[in-house]
C-alpha cells in the first residue's frame, strides 16, 4: 500500500498534468464556465487557447485577402494625402497670383492718378511708412500723403519681384521696385515692401506699405514713393 504523500507519487503528480493536482496545487479560484478550476488546469486551458488562436491566424484562408485590403487602404490613404497636398499647393499659388495681380492693378491706378481708387486699396487700419518722415496711421492721413505724391509726379509705376503668402491663405507680402518722374524732370527709382490681407469677402487689402529711394539722400526727391 502506497502512502499518498510519498515523494514518488508527489513527484509524478507534479510532473504529469493528467494526474489530479495535489492539495497544495488545487488552489481554487473563479475561472471558466464551471466556476472553479485549479491553477494547472487554467494554465492548460490558456495554452490550448493560444495554440488554437495561432492555428486560426496562420491557417486563415482569408489572410491573403486581408493583406490585400491593407495594401489597398494604404494606397488610398497615400493618394488622399497627396491630393490634399496638391490642393493646398494650388490654393497657395492662386493666392500669390491674386496678390500679384492686385498690386499690378494698383500700380496702374496710381499711374492714372486716380486718388480715390488709389487710397481704396488700403485697409481701414493700414499703416504707411514713407521715407524721411513719420509713419501714417489713418485713412485721411494716407489720402493726404498720396495727394501730395500724385500732385508732384508726372509718371509712376512699380513692379512686384517677389510674392509670399501664408499657409492659411489670408496674408501675403510683396517686394518690388518702383520708378517715377517728378514734374521738375527728376527721376527716382527705389524699392518697396507691402503686406496684404485677405478680407472675409475674398478681396485683398494693403495693411502695411513701406518704400524708399535707391538714390543718395541728397539726390532723392522729397517724399518719394515707388
Amino acid at each position: 500500500m502506497k502512502v499518498r504523500g510519498s515523494s514518488a507519487t508527489e513527484s509524478a503528480s507534479r510532473n504529469d498534468p493528467h494526474l489530479p493536482p495535489l492539495p497544495c496545487q488545487a488552489r481554487a479560484k473563479p475561472y471558466g464556465p464551471t466556476g472553479f478550476e485549479s491553477d494547472v488546469a487554467a494554465r492548460e486551458n490558456f495554452s490550448q487557447r493560444i495554440v488554437r488562436l495561432e492555428k486560426a491566424l496562420t491557417q486563415n484562408p482569408n489572410r491573403r485577402f486581408h493583406s490585400g485590403m491593407k495594401a489597398k487602404v494604404f494606397v488610398a490613404l497615400f493618394s488622399l494625402v497627396s491630393v490634399c497636398a496638391g490642393l493646398a499647393a494650388d490654393s497657395k499659388t492662386a493666392d500669390e497670383q491674386a496678390v500679384r495681380a492686385a498690386d499690378a492693378e494698383w500700380s496702374k491706378v496710381a499711374g492714372a492718378k486716380d486718388l480715390d481708387k488709389k487710397v481704396s486699396y488700403y485697409a481701414d487700419d493700414a499703416v504707411v511708412l514713407p521715407p524721411n518722415q513719420s509713419m501714417v496711421t489713418s485713412k485721411d492721413g494716407i489720402r493726404n500723403l498720396w495727394k501730395g505724391f500724385l500732385d508732384s509726379l508726372t509718371d509712376i509705376s512699380w513692379k512686384t519681384t517677389r510674392v509670399e503668402t501664408s499657409n492659411s491663405g489670408n496674408m501675403g507680402y510683396l517686394i518690388g521696385t518702383y520708378a517715377m518722374t517728378m514734374k521738375d524732370g527728376t527721376k527716382d527709382t527705389g524699392k518697396y515692401c507691402e503686406v496684404w490681407k485677405k478680407r472675409a469677402d475674398g478681396k485683398w487689402k494693403v495693411v502695411a506699405d513701406m518704400f524708399s529711394s535707391d538714390l543718395p539722400l541728397s539726390a532723392a526727391a522729397p517724399a518719394e514713393k515707388k
